[in-house]
């Protein structure tokens, strides 16, 4: 796990996993499920690659059946769909943008068709841009991070609700440590965590009478492929000391955010709603 990033860049975001190097690891080899999830049913957003891989393959092996929502990054989707497979169960794969309303109310719709009903939303799809100045985030690169990364985050839930309240579920959020420390290079990105911080503790006192639990998961500096085609975008020799500045000394992997998914998803955080769980190396921060 502290294998040395050298320097890179992708071309496009939200990146691939094939074009990373070292590559990404997504659940520990000796991570034992135990039916925590036997037989639910999870949605996971940008759950192709990284963060969302890692929550969607420790789902399967708890037990549940996932659909994989994803813009357009097929190779890695069906990798992740292989991953589900491979733990006996079910994947669906629905490719989209999550910033089109319609197309989240229609995802939402294919899923309960498909497997029945719908236990777990994982909002966890995001997108960033890196700048030194304010003047240097254009008004369209402001409103598109705000589309996606809290728009996107209502729309599911507003899509969603209805069926998790028929099974008493969970919505789970993907913040960031960001939120709640600051970035001086991510302005937009930041401000929209720090939306999502909010939205999950306002809409987590809105559903509690309904019997659903709304938590976040705050993760610091994880490699995935959104570095590469970020960060390594922004500056390349940034990447080689990702995740140097946090406590432990190094970056994370999406494998080791994979069991706070699965216990905000389980029964095991039954009496868990409106909080937030760091997984950040050692970075210590208030809310």
């Amino acid at each position: 796990m502290a294998e040395h990033i050298p320097p890179q860049k992708q071309d496009r975001q939200p990146g691939v996993e094939g074009e990373m190097t070292p590559p990404a690891e997504f659940m520990h080899p000796d991570y034992r499920g135990s039916a925590k999830m036997q037989d639910l049913v999870a949605i996971v957003t940008g759950g192709d690659s990284g963060i969302g891989r890692a929550a969607a393959v420790h789902f399967a092996r708890e037990g549940a059946d996932v659909a994989i929502m994803y813009l357009d990054e097929h190779e890695d989707a069906e990798a992740t769909q292989r991953m589900i497979e491979k733990e006996g169960r079910r994947a669906l794969l629905i490719a989209g943008d999550v910033a089109d309303a319609d197309f989240c109310r229609q995802s939402v719709q294919q899923v309960v068709d498909t497997f029945g009903k719908l236990d777990v939303l994982v909002n966890n799809a995001a997108q960033q841009v890196l700048h030194n100045r304010p003047e240097e985030t254009s008004d369209e690169e402001w409103r598109r991070t705000f589309d996606v990364n809290i728009h996107g985050y209502f729309y599911m839930a507003k899509a969603a609700i209805p069926h998790l309240r028929e099974t008493k579920g969970t919505v789970i959020n993907t913040t960031s440590v960001n939120a709640f420390a600051g970035n001086a290079n991510l302005l937009a990105y930041t401000t929209t965590k720090g939306a999502n911080a909010g939205f999950t503790r306002a809409l987590s006192k809105m559903c509690v009478g309904d019997g659903i639990r709304v938590n976040q998961v705050a993760p610091g500096p994880i490699w995935t492929p959104l570095i590469p085609s970020t960060m390594g975008a922004f500056d390349e020799e940034m990447v080689e000391d990702f995740g140097s500045q946090s406590p432990m000394g190094r970056a994370g992997q999406p494998s080791e955010l994979g069991p706070a998914y699965v216990y905000l998803a389980c029964r095991d955080s039954s009496y868990v709603t409106g909080q937030t769980i760091h997984v950040n190396g050692g970075m210590i921060v208030n809310g």
